[in-house]
């Protein structure tokens, strides 16, 4: 008895007889004149590119473009470039299979430039593509996404910091308050830090920790607004940051503290439940936590030594400690960082308080999540890996 093929099925067998899918209900958007200066493009790419066009709707086959390229690439097994449309209207979204960590940077950020143009902001579906996988086919995407995106990072137009290598190096005034217009404005207080570490007396960037006694009293709704709040606080101290970026490190770290910034909103803007809300509040950490070492750094002192949210509850706070942890059913153990109150847990062979994430309507603990499903349990909320962010970029949040 024959089975009836998934639509990621359909749309793979549709991709290895030619690199652009294209749904009948948009098929007007790339007529075929429009296809072939595609494939032309495509064809002058040093990597193959698959090109996905699906209604994106909220409720429908798809709704998030980042799963809906994951089911493909799972059914299509090539390496190479998907792109497809984006959640909000006039983005594109692509990820890269394959190829080293530069050619991917490459052409995901290639993906993302049409978005930032002025020219494009009415521009065709077809001519936003062909923009994106020019600049894949020429190598030169983060280069333009640089260049697209500078007037995020500087209300005065100066230049971008020099590359390695080339003398100069510009002072680096953030503007990221402002992409988040939207979400609700004003402050609330962060995370208070202790022992041996940099003094943070007086820095805006990082004050005391009374929002998180906040958050874990909170409803969804309250956590939901806390979480907002602080992206919008976190631009605001991007906004604000002012110092030299000319050394490599100092580069780094700043660009870790965007990369944070970006992947907290995107996290915000479809999170699910006080798990993906608890997210939300450990990527604005992660992003605080660079951008104090690279002010520290470009000041003259030392980087400071980051410091995450408790393991098994990130809105208990800071891991003040570290407990040695053996999940059920395994027999290897874990060393994790958590608050006080869940180390005294651990030390007791008592469960501490857990984070809960919801499988099929029902709770369980985020981490027994399966990690095909969720980011936060394939990375402890960053603890078990240090590319939380990247991930959630790629699209690695639903699955």
């Amino acid at each position: 008895m024959s089975t009836e093929p998934s639509v990621g099925q359909r749309i793979a067998a549709a991709l290895r007889r030619s690199p652009i899918y294209v749904d009948r209900s948009l098929a007007p958007a790339l007529p075929p004149a429009r296809r072939s200066a595609l494939l032309a493009a495509m064809r002058r790419s040093p990597i193959p590119i698959h090109v996905i066009v699906v209604p994106m709707v909220k409720g429908g086959t798809w709704d998030d473009p980042g799963e809906l390229l994951n089911v493909v690439h799972d059914r299509l097994r090539r390496d190479g470039l998907y792109l497809t449309l984006g959640e909000t209207s006039g983005q594109l979204h692509g990820r890269q299979w394959g190829g080293t960590e530069e050619s991917r940077r490459n052409s995901e950020d290639a993906v993302r430039v049409p978005f930032f143009l002025p020219e494009m902001r009415d521009a065709a579906l077809a001519d936003r593509l062909l923009r994106a996988i020019e600049l894949v086919a020429a190598g030169r995407g983060t280069a333009e996404y640089e260049t697209a995106t500078a007037h995020l990072r500087s209300r005065t137009g100066r230049s971008r910091p020099a590359p390695d290598g080339e003398e100069g190096g510009p002072v680096l005034p953030f503007t990221a308050g402002g992409v988040a217009v939207a979400a609700v404005a004003g402050l609330l207080v962060w995370r208070w830090r202790r022992g041996a570490r940099v003094s943070r007396a007086g820095d805006p960037m990082l004050s005391p920790r009374g929002v998180l006694a906040i958050a874990a009293q909170a409803t969804e709704e309250e956590l939901r607004e806390l979480a907002a709040r602080e992206v919008v606080a976190f631009g605001e101290s991007l906004d604000e940051a002012d110092f030299d970026t000319s050394t490599t490190r100092v580069r780094e770290l700043t660009t870790r503290a965007l990369d944070a910034y970006q992947a907290a909103g995107k996290v915000l803007d479809s999170a699910a439940g006080p798990a993906d809300l608890a997210g939300v509040l450990v990527l604005v950490d992660q992003g605080r936590d660079a951008l104090a070492s690279a002010r520290s750094l470009a000041g003259g002192g030392r980087e400071v030594p980051s410091s995450p949210l408790c393991f098994f509850n990130p809105l208990h706070g800071d891991a003040t400690t570290t407990a040695n942890w053996r999940p059920l059913g395994r027999r290897e153990r874990l060393r994790v960082r958590t608050c006080a109150a869940c180390a005294r847990d651990v030390h007791a062979r008592r469960t501490p308080e857990v984070l809960a994430d919801r499988v099929d309507g029902r709770p369980v603990p985020y981490f027994e999540v399966e990690p095909e499903r969720s980011v936060w349990a394939r990375t402890g909320y960053g603890q078990l890996r240090n590319d939380l962010v990247q991930r959630v970029l790629r699209g690695d949040l639903r699955r």
